[in-house]
């Protein structure tokens, strides 16, 4: 069995629980994940899989023909038996009342100021003032004479690479192969998110 999928962002919503509770979930769209390839303990010193997933054929210059893939990750596995090249894994591998973590990257928002990417308190906007969105004061005359490293500054925002862990999954439809996870995820509607399971719920 897998330990991970690769899934798609679709957006937010909500789930009611038989108290009446709502809870906010984000809907993951899991397609087909195809084992690329995989690498064993004799070879690589370890069992993997990786998986890809929205194949499209592919014709190089020299006519040779090949299948590329959108996306691909690389998980770790105890057994690669039925994780053969060309296997398919479906959304039946994480279960309802699961957790999982989840790695996502987040909304690029270009250069920012430190008003936006810090929140930073502006100053007075009258006519008078000459302060408004600037990061004020920022280092020292005599000692040690420079800005010291770290420092908040204006700069680049997003685009950052985010772990969330032990997420309970709310609701999984196998069918239509839609996953509800608890809270919200990083990244964009269609973004790429990896979707690793931490613990499956005990069979009664």
């Amino acid at each position: 069995m897998p330990s991970g999928l690769i899934a798609r962002k679709v957006g937010m919503s909500k789930v009611f629980l038989e108290s009446g509770e709502a809870i906010p979930v984000t809907y993951l769209r899991v397609p087909i994940n195809i084992v690329v390839r995989t690498k064993t303990k004799e070879k690589d010193g370890y069992d993997a899989i990786i998986l890809g997933i929205d194949p499209k054929n592919w014709k190089s210059r020299k006519g040779k023909e090949h299948v590329r893939y959108a996306v691909q990750k690389e998980w770790a596995v105890e057994s690669l038996d039925g994780l053969n090249p060309g296997a398919q894994v479906t959304l039946e591998s994480v279960p309802a009342e699961s957790q999982v973590t989840i790695v996502g990257t987040s909304k690029g928002k270009g250069f920012q100021g430190v008003v936006k990417r810090y929140g930073f308190t502006r100053g007075p906007m009258s006519h008078g003032s000459h302060h408004h969105r600037e990061p004020g004061s920022s280092g020292m005359r005599e000692k040690p004479g420079r800005v010291i490293k770290g420092k908040r500054y204006p700069g680049h925002m997003g685009l950052d690479q985010l772990t969330l862990k032990h997420r309970p999954v709310m609701a999984c439809d196998t069918k239509s192969g839609v996953l509800a996870v608890k809270g919200p995820i990083p990244g964009p509607s269609g973004a790429a998110v990896y979707v690793t399971i931490e613990s499956a719920p005990q069979k009664k």
